[in-house]
């Protein structure tokens, strides 16, 4: 790995924030941005040598080569900022974010990536800085890291800074209709805090759905007693049964009473193998399938996957209750339909 000179030297956790239900509203107080979807990643920039860590320290320059020399051309000689690696793609006539794209292209061989990186070109959106030149700017308040973050992107084609502002109105506004973008949410930071790494100072606010799905199966707790998540399917169009997700962290005793309300429903005695993971490959993927016949009301914040029959939820959802009184084949992707309002380049800095 590169070796830097800088007055903030790597590895360094990032600022972090803690979720919230609502947009703070003090005005004059926060200064609010678009919550970018994809991985965060600190830049360190010593001439010629670029360093790009994940927020766990991690090299992200062999995935991302040619974001590593878009960041030696477009960022000031000597830096340390703070943002988000992403990939776009057009969508319907509009730009918005892939995460589905973004994650292929966290892969073991190099002829792959080599690939993904001219199919797939990831950008860099930076919403911090954390130096320039020889100074570090840990300690100064944001709204002059935010100044010295707009001076530090020289060009803008591949490196971007992210958009902003101190109106929690246009905030709240944000929160629903930059979803269009590809984007997650809002992040709200104060105006005079200092950048503090690893500490959850910023204010995060995601959108937050329901959904009513049809169970479809079922994964054993690792502990071997009760259910560890619930596989969940929406139907199509064309009457099939997809499967879009899983809802998983439950008490003990809950794992026990689901277990009991879905064995019965078991769908013969094997199991069935399921996708490995690319995050975890030895995790056991195999699932029991069961008859759709239960619908349970879920919470999520988003879907990712650009055609129905590759929709599916993001993160991990949360179990709400069971819906005895849906209709199983009511349980379509219409529910989770969002329109493109925004296009990308509507959230950046102009």
């Amino acid at each position: 790995m590169e070796q830097v000179d800088l007055p903030v030297l790597p590895p360094i956790e990032p600022m972090l924030a803690k979720a919230q239900a609502k947009v703070p509203d003090e005005a004059g107080v926060w200064s609010y941005e678009p919550k970018w979807d994809g991985f965060r990643a600190l830049v360190f920039r010593d001439g010629d040598d670029v360093v790009l860590h994940s927020r766990n320290g991690k090299d992200l320059g062999r995935y991302f080569p040619e974001l590593v020399e878009a960041l030696r051309d477009e960022l000031v000689k000597r830096c340390v900022v703070d943002g988000e690696v992403v990939v776009p793609r057009e969508i319907d006539g509009r730009t918005r974010l892939d995460w589905e794209s973004l994650s292929q292209r966290v892969h073991p061989a190099a002829s792959r990536i080599k690939m993904l990186a001219e199919q797939t070109p990831a950008h860099f959106i930076g919403f911090d800085a954390l130096a320039t030149g020889d100074t570090s700017l840990m300690k100064e308040p944001f709204r002059v890291r935010r100044e010295a973050l707009s001076d530090a992107v020289r060009s803008k084609r591949w490196c971007h800074v992210t958009g902003t502002t101190e109106d929690p109105d246009l905030a709240a506004r944000w929160l629903a209709e930059f979803e269009g973008a590809g984007l997650d949410g809002v992040i709200a930071k104060r105006l005079d805090g200092p950048y503090l790494p690893g500490k959850r100072e910023m204010v995060k606010v995601k959108h937050a759905r329901d959904a009513d799905c049809v169970a479809m199966g079922y994964r054993i707790h690792k502990s071997g007693e009760g259910i560890g998540s619930i596989l969940l399917g929406l139907y199509r169009d064309d009457g099939e049964l997809q499967m879009v997700g899983g809802a998983a962290s439950f008490t003990t005793k809950d794992r026990l009473k689901l277990l009991a309300d879905l064995e019965p429903l078991r769908v013969g005695d094997k199991m069935r193998e399921g996708d490995p993971s690319r995050w975890n490959s030895a995790a056991d993927k195999r699932w029991i399938p069961v008859r759709p016949e239960k619908v349970c009301e879920v919470a999520y914040d988003q879907m990712e996957g650009n055609t129905v029959h590759g929709r599916r939820f993001r993160h991990a959802v949360k179990f709400r209750r069971w819906r005895p009184d849906r209709d199983p084949r009511s349980c379509t992707f219409d529910q989770l339909d969002v329109p493109i309002n925004y296009d990308l380049y509507d959230v950046l800095e102009s």
